[in-house]
C-alpha cells in the first residue's frame, strides 16, 4: 500500500521545515505508526513473526523511544529551536533532496517497491541534511532516529522479513542508541558550579 509510506515520508518532511525540536517525539511516533501499518499491509497473515515485529515497532519505537527523548529534552532544557535552521540556503537544498527522492519514485507510483526506496533515500537524504545543518544534541539524534527508521522502511523491499537474531539486533541497536543519545543529552557538560556560600568570618 502506498498510504503508509506517504505518510512515513510526510511525519519526516513536516517536522523538519516547520517543527521544533520539542516536537520530534511526537513526529517519531507517527513515523513508527506508519512503519506498523506498513508492516501489516506487506506481510499479509497473521505470523509469529509478524506479530511480534508489529508489538516491536508500536512498543519500541512508537511509545519507548519517544518518551526517552522528550524525557532527554526536557532535562537539558535548551531553547525550543527549529529542527532544521531557517535559512535560505538549509531549505534550498532540503527541497531538492526531496524532489530528487519523490523523482526516483515518481517513475512508478503504482509499484509499491519502487515508492519504498524513494522513501528510504529521502529519509537518508533528510537524517543526513539535519546532521549537517543542525549542530544541537537533540537534533542530532532525532537525525540518527529518522535514519534508523528508513532502515527499517527497507526491510519492506524484503520478500521475508529479516531473521529473529538480524531483527533483533537491529531493535538493540535503536534502544540503545536512545538509551545512551538520551543520557548523553539528559546530563550536559560544562554546566556552571554551584556558588558557595560566603566563608566563616566573612560579611554578605
Amino acid at each position: 500500500m502506498r498510504l503508509p509510506l506517504i505518510l512515513f515520508l510526510l511525519a519526516a518532511v513536516i517536522p523538519v521545515f516547520f517543527g521544533k525540536i520539542r516536537s520530534a517525539p511526537f513526529w517519531l511516533s507517527l513515523q513508527a505508526l506508519a512503519l506498523a501499518w506498513n508492516g501489516a499491509a506487506h506481510h499479509a497473515g497473521w505470523t509469529v513473526h509478524g506479530v511480534v515485529a508489529l508489538v516491536e515497532v508500536i512498543a519500541v519505537r512508537a511509545v519507548i523511544a519517544p518518551l526517552l527523548l522528550r524525557r532527554a529534552m526536557r532535562l537539558r532544557g535548551e531553547p525550543n529551536a527549529d529542527l532544521m535552521p531557517s535559512n535560505l540556503f538549509a531549505w534550498a537544498i532540503g527541497v531538492a533532496l526531496i524532489l530528487l527522492a519523490f523523482d526516483f519514485s515518481g517513475a512508478a507510483m503504482d509499484d509499491v517497491p519502487v515508492l519504498a526506496l524513494g522513501v528510504v533515500g529521502g529519509m537518508v537524504a533528510i537524517a543526513l541534511l539535519l546532521l549537517s545543518t543542525n549542530g544541537s544534541p537533540p537534533a542530532q539524534l532525532v537525525a540518527v532516529l529518522f535514519m534508523e527508521n528508513g532502515i527499517a522502511v527497507f526491510e519492506s523491499l524484503l520478500p521475508e522479513p529479516w531473521a529473529w537474531p538480524v531483527h533483533g539486533t537491529l531493535t538493540a541497536v535503536y534502544l540503545v542508541t536512545v538509551g545512551v543519545g538520551g543520557w548523553l543529552i539528559g546530563t550536559p557538560t560544562g554546566q556552571p558550579p554551584v556558588a558557595a556560600g560566603p566563608a566563616r568570618g566573612e560579611t554578605s
